[in-house]
Order: structure tokens, then C-alpha cells, then sequence
């Protein structure tokens, strides 16, 4: 199989969707590897190391689009990727369609196979190529969150940790998943005073099990969420329900309740967001501001730290990379239950519930959209 990698141009996106060690297993299994020049070299993968590896360095991402039976990439593609998109072309990326339908109707447009690495499960019930972006983004949350706070950035002026006789910010993390569970464990490792909210019973207690008094596990009702407001310095929005849009937890009224320059930090944001008030911002300007609440809604926040990133996802996206190449994309996901839930468009068709019923597409199960081509 021809597999191209094209740089990618989303605003201060420097990550890569293979590293050089990736095109050598995939040029071991016999494929051939296309790679748009100079697109690893800002985290210091140069067009040298992929051709040691065996790759092709191209000039253009148009060269491969028009190439390339497989394109693996990082973000969604951006309005001029996706109309060079064909029939039959498959695409392994993040693909976030539920709040985007211009993306959505340009993938069905264009008839390709389009696979989200956020909907590829494991048999534990896990989403394991989302893991590795929500473990960074989770963990950045914090970084950000904190310099949002200071005075300087539009902040309350509040320090996580406190000082001896000032007490520490209050941080509140809802969700606690992957991305809550890293936020809380930086929050805690600055001093900061942590409470995590989660619906999952279960999780809540695995959480005060693991972390004791270090942290407050609470019930997620908007109720118990409505009365920390007033006392939080800074909360981080870490909620997904898997492929579909974000449930908004916070409504714009209730920003009244905050003191000013309280920071909101919003990891939903590429599902949409989990705030009323959120809206999709860029590392260029990050931040703004509503009602005297600091918004962080950055929608590619491992970005910013591109390089260990760029490992952390091609460790997980790679195998099932080989898995496509060596067997073609609909036999490798009619093997593997777990590929074939990642399947999110077909041959025109949507094939995963929650964008169809978000978007208002009629919904095709993979499985049957697969048997009709």
C-alpha cells in the first residue's frame, strides 16, 4: 500500500503522524511511505531520518492526496484536505465530526473511508488512540490554567499551590477520566486543593482509593457543580461521551457566580465544549474573556508540546496502521471489532451513531456499509 503523511496546517500544529521508526515497520511490511518535505522538522524529525527509514519526501501535500491509497494524520483535515479527498482513499486521523459539519459533509462528499482515532476502542471498553492526547491535554490543563490565573494574563492573580499561610487555589475537575485523572494528579503535584467530579460511582471510589484525602471525589449533579463555583479559582472541563458532541455543564448565567478572573479550561472543546460560554481558540490567542471568566479553549492542546506528543500517538496509532496496510481497510476492520468502530464515514455514509444522530444523518452500521461496496 501507498501511504502518505502530509504536514499539517492547522494553526500551531507542529505534530506529525508518523515518525521516522513508524515508516520503517510500515516500509518493513513491504509498503511504501510518502512523507510531505519538512513536516517533522520543527520537533526535529528531518526529511534525512524518514529517508533513512525508507520514505519518500514529497514537495506538496497535493502530490500526496493525489498518491497516496492511505493518509495518516493528526487533526482533522482542514477545508482544503478534504476536497482533495477521493473515493476510495482512506484517512486515519482525529476527526471530531459531531460539532463539525462542513468536515462531515466534505468527508461524505468526497466518498473516502475515514477512520477517527477517537472512536477506536480496546477491549477493556477504552478508547486507546484518544488515551495518549487526553493524558497530554490533561496534564497541559493545569500548565495553562495556572498561567491563566496570573494577574498578568487577565488572571485572578491566585497561585495553585499557595505559600506558607496563603492558602492554595481551588481547583475543580469535571470528569474523571483520563483527562480529569491527569489534571488531578498535576493540580495535586502544584499544592493545589483538588476536587473531582464524576456520574461514575465506581470511578469515584477508585479515585478515593488511589488518592485518600489528597482529593474530594463528589457526585457530578449541576447542583453540586452550581455550589463550588463561587470558592473555585479554576476549573477544567474533562467530559466526552465518545464520538458525540460535549454536554454543556456550565451555563452562561452561572458565570456570575465566579469571582473575576477565575479561569475556565474547556479539554471538550474539539467535541464542542462542555461550557456555554466556550468557544474554539488557537495557541496564537488562546484565551479570552466573558463576564470576568478567563476561557482556555484551545482545540489542539497536545499541539503545543508537539514533539512528546507526536511519540505518545504514533506508539498507539501505529498498529493498527500496519493492521490497514497489510490486510486493506475493510478486511483489517471486518478482523478487528475494535478497528471497525473507529469507522466514522464510508462511501458517503455515516457510520457512527452519535455524529448521525448529532448531524442528522441517517446512520449505516459500519459493518452493513462495509458489505455494500
Amino acid at each position: 500500500m501507498l501511504i502518505g503523511v502530509p504536514k499539517e496546517i492547522k494553526n500551531h500544529e507542529y505534530r506529525i503522524g508518523l515518525t521516522p521508526a513508524g515508516a520503517r515497520e510500515l516500509v518493513g511490511h513491504g509498503h511504501k511511505v510518502m512523507v510531505q518535505r519538512d513536516g517533522g522538522k520543527s520537533i526535529g524529525l528531518t526529511n534525512e531520518m524518514y529517508q533513512k527509514a525508507g520514505a519518500e519526501i514529497v514537495d506538496t501535500a497535493e502530490e500526496i492526496f493525489r498518491r497516496a491509497e492511505m493518509i495518516i494524520k493528526v487533526k482533522e483535515p482542514q477545508p482544503v484536505e478534504y476536497a482533495m479527498l477521493r473515493e476510495g482513499q482512506l484517512l486515519y486521523t482525529y476527526l471530531h465530526l459531531a460539532p463539525d459539519p462542513a468536515q462531515t459533509e466534505g468527508l461524505v462528499k468526497s466518498g473516502c473511508t475515514a477512520i477517527a482515532y477517537e472512536t477506536v476502542t480496546d477491549r477493556k471498553g477504552g478508547l486507546p488512540l484518544l488515551a495518549p492526547m487526553s493524558e497530554v491535554a490533561g496534564r497541559m490543563s493545569i500548565q495553562a490554567g495556572a498561567h491563566a490565573l496570573e494577574k498578568a494574563q487577565g488572571g485572578s492573580g491566585v497561585l495553585l499551590g499557595g505559600v506558607p499561610g496563603v492558602k492554595p487555589a481551588e481547583v475543580m475537575v469535571i470528569g474523571g477520566g483520563v483527562v480529569g485523572i491527569n489534571a488531578a494528579r498535576m493540580a495535586m503535584g502544584l499544592n493545589a486543593h483538588v476536587t473531582i467530579l464524576d456520574r461514575s460511582l465506581d470511578r469515584l471510589k477508585y479515585l478515593d482509593e488511589v488518592y485518600g484525602h489528597q482529593l474530594t471525589t463528589i457526585y457530578s449533579t449541576h447542583d453540586a457543580i452550581e455550589e463550588r463555583l463561587p470558592d473555585t479559582d479554576l476549573v477544567i472541563g474533562a467530559v466526552l461521551i465518545p464520538g458525540a458532541a460535549a454536554p454543556k455543564l456550565i451555563a452562561r448565567q452561572q458565570l456570575q457566580l465566579m469571582r473575576p478572573g477565575s479561569v475556565l479550561v474547556d479539554v471538550a472543546i474539539d467535541q464542542g465544549g462542555c461550557f456555554e460560554t466556550s468557544k474554539a481558540t488557537t495557541h496564537q490567542n488562546p484565551t479570552y474573556e466573558v463576564d470576568g471568566v478567563i476561557h482556555y479553549c484551545v482545540a489542539n492542546m497536545p499541539g503545543g508540546v508537539a514533539r512528546t506528543s507526536t511519540f505518545a500517538l504514533t506508539n498507539a496509532t501505529l498498529p493498527f496502521a500496519v493492521q490497514l496496510a497489510n490486510k486493506g481497510a475493510k478486511q483489517a476492520m471486518l478482523d478487528d471489532e475494535h478497528l471497525l468502530n473507529g469507522l466514522n464515514v464510508h462511501a458517503g455514509k455515516i457510520t457512527y451513531k452519535a455524529v448521525a444522530d448529532d448531524l442528522g444523518y441517517e446512520y449505516v452500521p459500519a459493518a452493513i456499509a462495509l458489505s455494500l461496496t
